[in-house]
């Protein structure tokens, strides 16, 4: 690999920053002297501090771009940071247009962009399309690093949790009820897509045999989810453990990393428990989990019963409640194979 000043390009969302993360630690192991930067939406932040194989994190503050003063000031001033490191390739993973500007921003000569590149992203950098165009989005990103001449011996996610980060994450999780002392399991609701969700009730009665096995239950999510929470615990005779909304991102890691496994649609904290080695029952409706699914072994995956399962729309065009088609005697089993073989 002859670059030795890189720039790494994925703003959002939570689990597509998660994806992209096997590509840093594949740079750095192909060459250690490699500087890596990665610039973010603050969102996502958290998953890149103190990363074993990012040396530097540059943070977008999308708010600061909406209006027009704003967006000219801050473009400028943008330009110029970036500019002043003097980076020789930058890797487009995001693979947009507003990516696409800040590769062309960044001054570096050489500038490439993952295969799916779109909104015209790929006239500013080259597309690159690898043997897994169609696998695993992680495998997609990677093929980036391979064409580098970067051998991906074992994919590394690389999220590191210190030791005060993790003292956080205990105090938080055992104020909010949860012993660490006794067998838990993940709960997530939520999802940015109306028809990724499973269905709330559906989750109050997992929560329910959950607690009656000597499993406690834990939900998690972000701010907007509490009101999912709220409708969970109105119909569970035992409420879960609580950390909607109480933690964040490094604490949401270290508690799913200690969880005998996770149940969820196909969201950030879905894709971070994989990251964390934690087993995944993942319920997958409008999109392809051979894309987005758990990444790596051990996890089970349970999809719609329709011919529109994989559409790909936000929001049902036919007004299904999309994963209500999966019970919860299905999430059970899945969940019962799962603890059996770990």
């Amino acid at each position: 690999m002859n670059f030795k000043n890189i720039l790494i390009i994925k703003l959002s969302a939570i689990g597509d920053v998660i994806h992209a993360l096997p590509v840093a630690a594949a740079l750095k192991e192909a060459d250690p002297s490699v500087r890596v930067t990665w610039i973010v939406e603050r969102p996502a932040y958290d998953l890149l501090a103190d990363h074993p194989f990012i040396d530097q994190v540059i943070v977008f503050d999308k708010a600061k771009f909406k209006t027009g003063h704003g967006f000219l000031h801050e473009l400028n001033a943008l330009a110029g940071e970036l500019r002043q490191y003097r980076f020789d390739l930058a890797l487009d993973l995001q693979g947009l247009l507003k990516s696409a500007v800040l590769s062309w921003l960044s001054g570096a000569p050489t500038k490439l962009v993952y295969c799916n590149a779109r909104e015209l992203s790929d006239w500013i950098g080259k597309r690159v399309c690898g043997d897994h165009r169609d696998s695993h989005v992680v495998e997609r990103y990677l093929d980036v690093a391979r064409y580098l001449g970067c051998d991906v011996n074992q994919v590394n996610f690389g999220i590191h949790i210190t030791e005060d980060e993790a003292q956080k994450a205990i105090s938080k999780a055992q104020e909010c009820g949860l012993d660490f002392g006794k067998p838990y399991l993940i709960l997530a609701p939520g999802a940015n897509w109306p028809n990724k969700c499973w269905p709330a009730i559906r989750f109050a009665e997992l929560a329910d045999r959950l607690t009656l096995e000597g499993i406690t239950p834990v939900v998690v999510g972000g701010p907007k989810e509490k009101p999912l929470f709220d409708e969970i615990i109105k119909h569970t005779k035992t409420e879960p453990v609580n950390l909607v909304g109480r933690t964040t991102l490094k604490a949401l890691a270290y508690v799913i990393q200690h969880a005998r496994a996770f149940v969820g649609g196909d969201t950030g904290p879905m894709h971070l428990a994989a990251a964390m080695g934690t087993k995944v029952v993942a319920l997958f409706g409008p999109t392809d989990p051979l894309r987005n699914g758990p990444y790596g072994e051990g996890h089970e995956v349970l999809t719609v019963e329709r011919e529109c399962q994989g559409c790909w729309e936000r929001r049902c065009s036919k007004n299904f409640d999309c994963l209500s088609a999966i019970d919860v005697d299905e999430v059970a089993l899945s969940l019962e194979n799962t603890l059996a073989r770990f």
